[in-house]
């Protein structure tokens, strides 16, 4: 794995974890970062090391949107082809690539989330957080709105009157109202964050990875598709994770009753 700037990346049993390491900029995303993220997630998609990915912050934030002086103003002097660069992996890693990970991807919610950090919360499969974290669309208050990404997946991911409600007032809400709205999975107590995040990864390694993919893959390409294309996109999806296996592994350990679904999962052996 290579040496990054911004980021800090550990890979322990199975599960590595991203870390946006700019504490003292409450890790806002620069350039730097971008590109770095970009390069990371391409090296880890085809890492078989890697069963899980955390994505969390450095210090007391997860990610607090934009470096608003780095991506913004510094940017409009750089030529446009760094800008369009720039610009593009930053959109693709916090939307396309997260989500096209084969394997699960999980948002370690340790501090404050503000504007477009929310994309990152968005893009991971599972968002887990402290319960007094603290997330805001403040660009109202700057004469703004949510823009690039955001104002996008928010709309998928919240009910026009919760998501209108803070771009509008700018108002923050706290983890507990973020669940309760479903833009994170799960508040929880801050001393439980860790142990929740890291019982929640080893439930995942247990399982098939190949599984996990077409679980992805079966959520995110039916999400944008018509029923009919998305039965069709479905069928194949299932024939490709029977052949990643060699058929029905589990089916057949249920029937020979070496193991229950509901209490785990069944002994994976994945083809080679």
């Amino acid at each position: 794995m290579a040496n990054y700037q911004t980021l800090l990346v550990d890979n322990q049993d199975g599960v590595t974890t991203i870390t946006l390491n700019r504490p003292e900029k409450r890790n806002a995303m620069s350039p730097q970062l971008h590109r770095e993220m970009y390069d990371c997630l391409t090296d880890l998609k085809y890492d078989k090391d890697t069963r899980v990915i955390v994505i969390t912050g450095a210090g007391e934030s997860f990610c607090a949107g934009q470096d608003l002086k780095q991506y913004f103003v510094e940017m409009d002097s750089q030529p446009e082809r760094v800008r369009d660069e720039v610009r593009e992996k930053s959109r693709q890693w916090r939307n396309e690539m997260l989500r096209k990970m084969p394997q699960p991807v999980i948002a370690k919610i340790n501090g404050w989330v503000f504007g477009g950090g929310f994309t990152v919360v968005t893009g991971c499969d599972i968002a887990i957080a402290a319960d007094d974290v603290q997330f805001g669309l403040s660009e109202v208050n700057f004469g703004h709105f949510p823009g690039g990404e955001v104002t996008i997946v928010l709309t998928e991911h919240l009910q026009p009157k919760h998501g209108l409600y803070y771009a509008l007032t700018g108002k923050t809400l706290n983890a507990r109202e973020a669940e309760r709205i479903g833009l994170i999975t799960k508040a929880v107590p801050r001393a439980d964050l860790d142990k929740e995040v890291a019982d929640l990864a080893n439930n995942l390694k247990e399982k098939a990875p190949s599984a996990l993919n077409a679980v992805k893959e079966a959520w995110y390409y039916t999400f944008y598709s018509n029923p009919d294309v998305a039965y069709e996109i479905s069928g194949l999806i299932s024939d490709k994770a029977k052949q990643a296996i060699g058929g029905r592994p589990g089916l057949q350990q249920f029937m020979r009753k070496e193991y229950r679904p509901g209490l785990g999962s069944y002994k994976v052996e994945e083809k080679k």
